[in-house]
């Protein structure tokens, strides 16, 4: 939990105190984690059209990062079980500071801002137990580690700051893990992933669980529109003997939508959705699956397959004027839009690891 005097004291230092902006690392609009054709791991930001703004030397593979909604500042975590994660200054690619997790805590590879960035919130396992935790964070004290709230399940993965910048949105994946085992699943029997809406103050507040058919299937990945509808991806954690959906839609207060492709095209998917992100526009809702090298878009407001574009290796997705960006383990980067044609807009000499993270405060 919060303690209020950190809470107090952060908002009064970022009021006090004169930062540089992202335009001062040269306004990317996205963040992804990449290796280099060298085995070297970087942490890169690029522009709407593609273009390198920055390559910046990571210690080892990266998932995904956290952008500072004001400052040039990006917190990179590395891949899960993973036991830090990187606080970069984008402007001069020096690390400013090191999150370790507590002992009997590993990161699951996400985080998110909150409070106009006075908080860091962080996705993790307290492995002896199994249970989920949120970690907070204080970025203007050092990143100071603050408290921490249950994640309202087991394996919590990405989280995502919801509209109002005081709640969190949680990918409860439901896979037990410990780092004794590395990536290994612990409680395929009794998998109960979910998706819950967690106060930094107080814990869960909303929880919506899958049903029991679907048990198996992790929620993974989520993508936020402005309105607070929540698009989240999955994986399915058994053999694939049949068609499974892959991507649902969600509300608070409203029961879970579950959007479904024609058999053929499900199977495509291979049973893994690596990304998930609304359209630019808010109007589709698309994932990725490097797996199966297919990206599928669905209608928002009906839930059903409008098109679907194939590509090796594909699974980085984020919204771009009234479509997407999409990446691929090639280096490639594609303007997709919302109806399935894609067009190339780069292709740099790395392979883009799972995710394209917006930067929102360009």
């Amino acid at each position: 939990m919060i303690a209020r005097r950190h809470f107090i004291a952060s908002l009064a230092a970022a009021a006090a105190l004169p930062r540089a902006g992202w335009a001062d690392a040269g306004a990317p609009a996205y963040l992804a984690a990449a290796r280099a054709p060298s085995g070297a791991y970087q942490l890169c930001g690029l522009s709407a059209a593609g273009a390198l703004r920055f390559q910046l030397p990571m210690p080892n593979r990266g998932h995904a990062a956290a952008a500072h909604p004001t400052r040039p500042q990006a917190v990179a975590f590395a891949r899960r079980p993973g036991r830090f994660a990187l606080v970069i200054d984008c402007t001069s690619g020096r690390e400013t500071a090191r999150l370790e997790a507590p002992a009997g805590r590993h990161f699951y590879g996400h985080g998110a801002f909150l409070h106009g960035g006075t908080v860091l919130a962080t996705s993790e396992n307290a492995y002896e137990g199994g249970e989920g935790v949120i970690g907070l964070w204080a970025p203007d004290e050092g990143y100071a580690r603050i408290g921490e709230v249950a994640s309202g399940g087991i394996g919590p993965h990405e989280i995502l700051t919801l509209p109002g910048d005081e709640n969190l949105l949680v990918a409860n994946g439901g896979l037990r893990t410990h780092p004794d085992s590395e990536r290994a699943v612990l409680n395929l029997d009794t998998m109960r992933p979910n998706i819950a809406v967690v106060s930094p103050d107080s814990g869960p507040r909303e929880v919506a669980e899958l049903p029991p058919e679907l048990r198996f299937n992790s929620i993974r990945h989520l993508a936020l529109r402005a309105d607070g509808l929540a698009g989240f991806a999955m994986q399915w954690q058994r053999d694939l003997a049949e068609p499974v959906p892959l991507l649902g839609l969600w509300q608070a207060g409203q029961p879970l939508r579950l959007c479904t492709a024609p058999p053929l095209r499900a199977l495509a998917m291979q049973g893994y959705a690596g990304s998930v992100a609304f359209s630019g526009d808010g109007a589709f809702v698309g994932i990725t699956s490097p797996r199966g090298g297919e990206v599928q878009i669905f209608d928002a407001a009906t839930a059903e397959l409008t098109a679907h574009w194939q590509r090796a290796d594909i699974c980085g997705l984020a919204p771009r004027g009234a479509g997407f960006l999409a990446s691929d383990g090639m280096g490639g980067l594609f303007a997709l839009a919302a109806g399935g044609t894609a067009t190339p807009l780069a292709r740099h000499q790395a392979s883009w690891d799972n995710h394209l993270v917006p930067v929102h405060g360009v």
